[in-house]
């Protein structure tokens, strides 16, 4: 039997498969735990604050910082700066079409260029410009809040490298 897409040499009874061999136990203990430890201290600081510290597109910053700390994009100058120059695409598009669903797609967009313009690519942060256009938070404390939740993500991720041993966090800060 041959496996869809080809590639490999099937083992009967088994398709094979280009996806990534499967991470050790202890590293999949370790990400997902990071990842529990800084999301839940992002709640727990909200809590405290009475601001919002966790907004959705932090969860996806904690999966790559913990799940794939190697990339690129999981970097502490990608999750910080990439964060914090698409919220400020955000505000910009916000102050040109108001808070529209075609200006936070625009938003959006726009946050892709200026991450690899100033190359600090991260993904999640893209949505972080479509939030700031629907929801018209605050300017200051909106950037402070962000810059200070994903510097605590990244904090955690420094932590958890060197637990984790094999794969260290950060290969490089800036």
């Amino acid at each position: 039997m041959t496996p869809a897409g080809g590639g490999g040499t099937p083992t009967p009874g088994r398709l094979s498969s280009r996806a990534p061999a499967r991470p050790r136990a202890l590293t999949v203990a370790l990400a997902t735990a990071g990842s529990v430890v800084g999301l839940v201290l992002l709640v727990a600081l909200g809590e405290w604050s009475g601001q919002v510290w966790l907004i959705p597109p932090l969860a996806a910053s904690s999966a790559l910082i913990f799940g794939a700390p190697a990339l690129p994009l999981a970097q502490p100058r990608s999750v910080v700066g990439g964060q914090l120059l698409s919220a400020l695409t955000g505000f910009a598009v916000l102050a040109v079409s108001g808070s529209t669903v075609w200006g936070a797609g625009v938003a959006g967009g726009l946050a892709l260029g200026v991450m690899m313009l100033a190359r600090t690519p991260h993904s999640p942060a893209a949505a972080t410009a479509v939030i700031v256009v629907t929801q018209s938070p605050e300017p200051l404390l909106f950037l402070g809040l962000l810059a200070a939740a994903s510097a605590l993500l990244c904090a955690v991720g420094v932590a958890v490298g060197r637990v984790r041993g094999a794969t260290r966090y950060p290969t490089y800060w800036w």
